[in-house]
C-alpha cells in the first residue's frame, strides 16, 4: 500500500484480485470519488470480486489476465496505480482439485483458469521427452530435468497420469529427497503450472500494458515469489529508469529517456511478518512510478 501511494481520487488496477486482500487495502484508502478496477483469470476468484462490487461501487471487474489490461476501455482514461501479485494463490494451493498442489492429492490440473487451455494431464499425455525436460529446466532450473522427463514418458506409457500424488511420487522416485528438505517435486510442478499458464509470457506483456496505461506519477507494483519472476520484473525497471552502459565502440552518442523511476529496492518481508505467513519468505516486491518524458533525454 505504501509503494502504491493511493490517493483518495486515483483510479487502480489489482491485476491479481485473488480473495481481495489487496483490493481491500486499496479501497479503505480510495474516497468516493476513486475506482478500483480488479482482474482476475480464476472464476472462483471473479465470483469473490462480483460480490464486493456489489456492495462497493467503486469496484469494477474482468476475468482475464492482466497481460490484457490496456484492452479493457475501463483503463484507457490512464491509472494511478498497477498492483501485480505473481504466481498462485493461496487458495488455489490449499484446494486439492485445483492440482497445484503436491502436498495434497487432486486431479493434476494446474490452470489459474480452469475452463480454458490445456490441463498438465493432457499436456504431459501428449509432450515429447524433450519439450518435458526444456520446461523443467527452463521454468523450474531443475537440475534433473532429462531424468524426470524420462521417467515421466516411461510411466506414460504404462498408464495415464491423472493425480498430482501420483506425479510427484513418480519425481521423488526419480530423484530421492536425500538429506534435501525440499520435496523433490518443487521445481517440476514451478515449471509446469508456470508453463500450462503461460505466466512468464504474460507478466512481461502485463508490464508493458501497465508502463502504457500508466499516468505520470503512476505507479507500479509488483511481487515477485520464485527468481524468473522477478528476474523479469528487475530487468524492465532497469530498462526504463536506467541508461545502459556506455558502448566506447559506438561513434555517436545515443540519447536515453527514463520512463519510470525507482521507488527503494528489492523489499522482503520482515521477521514479524513471516512469523504469520511463512508463504511469504520468498515474496520480493519493487516499485516504480512513471516519469514524464518531456525534456528528460540523457545521454547514454
Amino acid at each position: 500500500m505504501d509503494g502504491l501511494a493511493v490517493k483518495e481520487d486515483g483510479t487502480y488496477l489489482d491485476g491479481t484480485f485473488g480473495r481481495g486482500g489487496h483490493a481491500r487495502g486499496v479501497l479503505q484508502r480510495l474516497g468516493e470519488k476513486g475506482r478500483l478496477l480488479a482482474m482476475d483469470k480464476d472464476p472462483d476468484a471473479i465470483a469473490v470480486a462480483m460480490r464486493m462490487a456489489d456492495a462497493d461501487a467503486r469496484l469494477c471487474w474482468r476475468r482475464g489476465s492482466f497481460a490484457s489490461l490496456a484492452d479493457w476501455p475501463a483503463t484507457a482514461a490512464g491509472l494511478d496505480g498497477v498492483l501485480l501479485d505473481l504466481g498462485v494463490s493461496s487458495p488455489q494451493l490449499d484446494v486439492a482439485e485445483r492440482g497445484f498442489s503436491f502436498g495434497k492429492d487432486g486431479p493434476l490440473d494446474m490452470r489459474m483458469d480452469p475452463e480454458s487451455g490445456e490441463s498438465a494431464a493432457e499436456w504431459l499425455a501428449r509432450a515429447s521427452e524433450k519439450d518435458i525436460a526444456d520446461v523443467l529446466w527452463v521454468y523450474g532450473e531443475e537440475r534433473q530435468s532429462r531424468r524426470i522427463a524420462r521417467t515421466i514418458v516411461a510411466a506414460r506409457a504404462q498408464a495415464p497420469l491423472l493425480r498430482t500424488a501420483q506425479l510427484a511420487e513418480l519425481i521423488a522416485q526419480a530423484c530421492p529427497r536425500g538429506a534435501s528438505k525440499t520435496h523433490p517435486a518443487t521445481r517440476s510442478f514451478q515449471a509446469i503450472r508456470i508453463h500450462i499458464n503461460r505466466e512468464l509470457a504474460d507478466l512481461e506483456a502485463g508490464l508493458d500494458a501497465a508502463l502504457a496505461r500508466l499516468k505520470v506519477g503512476g505507479r507500479l507494483a509488483v511481487i515477485s515469489f520464485h527468481s524468473l519472476e522477478d528476474r523479469i520484473v528487475k530487468q524492465f525497471m532497469a530498462k526504463h529508469a536506467k541508461a545502459p552502459p556506455a558502448n566506447r565502440r559506438m561513434p555517436v552518442e545515443v540519447s536515453f529517456t527514463p520512463t519510470l523511476r525507482l521507488v527503494g529496492g528489492a523489499q522482503k518481508a520482515a521477521e514479524a511478518e513471516l512469523a504469520g505467513n511463512p508463504r511469504a519468505r520468498s515474496a520480493v516486491l519493487r516499485v516504480a512510478e512513471k516519469l514524464a518524458t518531456e525534456n528528460r533525454a540523457v545521454a547514454a
